[in-house]
């Protein structure tokens, strides 16, 4: 971690509301402006009649019927020809019902459903095959509830090598809760808060990786890799994405309590600097605000092309913006890092589960919670189109070089829009601390040494310094394609965690 993140903010910590009843301030938003990739649209969900719909899980099985657990306890299925279509109200069937707020969902090959309750993570068996769940069943309680309001349960996923991984939240106000620093929001009571957690095929159950915060997201690459976001907050300068590996530290000092080789009286010794050597660097930083509030889970574009031309690339909707970025990951020198885009906005409320459909479709669970959203409604569930035939004009990519970065567009690129003051380019880096999030630290615009661009017009390379440690964004509005259109997004934001 570079100096640069280790200096102090000085300040006041910045407020997060906490089970406010209202929206977010509309000024204090990205999502004013709406944006969305030429060709594609945003369809609205009929819900089930007088149903408080927040759906915090979201899955899709491979024959295209969708499952959705709510805030409220329920889980509800689509079957697939409903949802290949334009569902109705009557579709939706009442599978499940009386879980603790669950926030996680997954279907199983075998017709079973996983679902991540507060208290346990859950299998729900259709013993009879009428359509509603007759076992409810424990597969893991291994962590401490303190029925706090906060302690919510990840999970599942799938990971590469068929074990079932979660993540669990810290609390908030918790009696007899450990922080350290002295601003502590975000506490532990003990029993594994802040941990990620194991089951093998075998059924064997453990706790492998500490220092999580509120990690409402979690995902499995096509590599089978267990990716996670994290929200904002103490320790938190601005949400983040991470790998979860075997014995890693993500930065909440709250979780040692629980870790073999520490006890409070060994952290209490600790300092800043310790937890900053120990801590995991993201594979990329979420701008906050400008990207995102409270992200929720990855979800990879595995539809062949049938959602368009961003095949492999990270979805991730964020439930303060309404919206929903890519995240664009390569990596250099062994290590995986890459940048952040927003995608589109101005959904109906806010979006925390994404899963794509067989057919193409991207479907996008949400609720506005206690801390509101951009968008007007409490809950909802909203699909992405594509049109499958308009080619929109978009950054596809972005790849570090040794002097700079190339740029990929999904057209050609006017040259005659093109030139050193064509792209405004600004780098930062973050203070890690217990603040409430951090400003950007040792903000410095940057000017752009060389532009080129390659013969069919899809790329541009520019010349630019990079710093590891830093965040850089690359403003390229002024860029036009051949045809005269206008990017919907054109700001990108680059983690540089090393250099070639």
């Amino acid at each position: 971690m570079s100096a640069m993140t280790l200096k102090k903010l000085a300040g006041t910590a910045l407020v997060f509301p906490i089970l406010c009843s209202g929206v977010l301030a509309q000024d204090d938003m990205v999502g004013n402006t709406a944006y969305i990739p030429d060709g594609y649209r945003l369809e609205a969900i009929a819900l089930p009649a007088d149903v408080p719909f927040h759906a915090t899980g979201l899955d899709i099985n491979e024959a295209g019927a969708v499952a959705v657990a709510t805030r409220l306890g329920d889980v509800w299925i689509l079957d697939a020809d409903a949802a290949a279509g334009t569902p109705q109200p009557g579709d939706w069937q009442l599978f499940a019902e009386g879980l603790n707020e669950p926030t996680g969902l997954m279907w199983e090959d075998d017709g079973t459903i996983l679902v991540g309750q507060k208290s346990e993570l859950t299998r729900l068996v259709d013993k009879d095959g009428d359509g509603v769940a007759d076992d409810y069943l424990n597969l893991a309680s291994d962590w401490d509830f303190h029925d706090n309001y906060h302690e919510y349960n990840f999970a599942p996923v799938r990971d590469g090598d068929g074990n079932l991984v979660g993540t669990l939240n810290l609390g908030h106000n918790v009696p007899g809760g450990y922080s350290w620093g002295e601003r502590p929001v975000m506490v532990s009571a003990g029993g594994h808060r802040g941990w990620a957690y194991r089951i093998t095929p075998d059924g064997d159950f453990s706790f492998f990786a500490s220092g999580l915060r509120s990690p409402a997201g979690v995902g499995v690459s096509p590599d089978g890799l267990v990716y996670y976001t994290d929200n904002q907050g103490d320790w938190v300068p601005t949400s983040k994405l991470h790998i979860l590996e075997d014995g890693a530290f993500y930065g909440h000092p709250s979780s040692l309590r629980d870790h073999p080789d520490y006890s409070i009286p060994i952290l209490d010794d600790m300092s800043v600097e310790d937890f900053a050597q120990m801590s995991e660097t993201p594979v990329v930083w979420i701008p906050h605000q400008e990207v995102a509030n409270s992200p929720g889970n990855p979800e990879w574009d595995t539809t062949g092309g049938a959602f368009g031309p961003f095949e492999g690339q990270i979805f991730v909707g964020d439930q303060t913006q309404s919206n929903v970025f890519r995240i664009l990951l390569e990596t250099v020198n062994g290590q995986r890092q890459g940048a952040v885009i927003n995608f589109a906005n101005n959904f109906q409320s806010g979006n925390i589960r994404l899963a794509f459909h067989p057919g193409g479709d991207l479907w996008v669970g949400q609720t506005a919670r206690g801390w509101g959203a951009v968008g007007s409604k409490p809950f909802g569930i909203e699909r992405v189109v594509w049109d499958g035939e308009t080619q929109p004009f978009e950054l596809l990519d972005i790849a570090m070089t040794a002097d700079g970065f190339r740029l990929d567009f999904t057209g050609a690129v006017d040259p005659a829009s093109l030139s050193a003051s064509a792209f405004s380019i600004q780098q930062w880096g973050y203070d890690y601390s217990d603040a409430y999030g951090s400003d950007k630290i040792d903000l410095t615009s940057l000017e752009t040494r060389s532009v080129d661009i390659a013969d069919d017009g899809l790329s541009v390379s520019i010349g630019i310094d990079q710093m590891p440690g830093t965040v850089m964004a690359i403003d390229f509005s002024a860029l036009r394609s051949a045809d005269g259109r206008k990017p919907s997004v054109s700001k990108v934001y680059y983690t540089v965690n090393t250099t070639m």
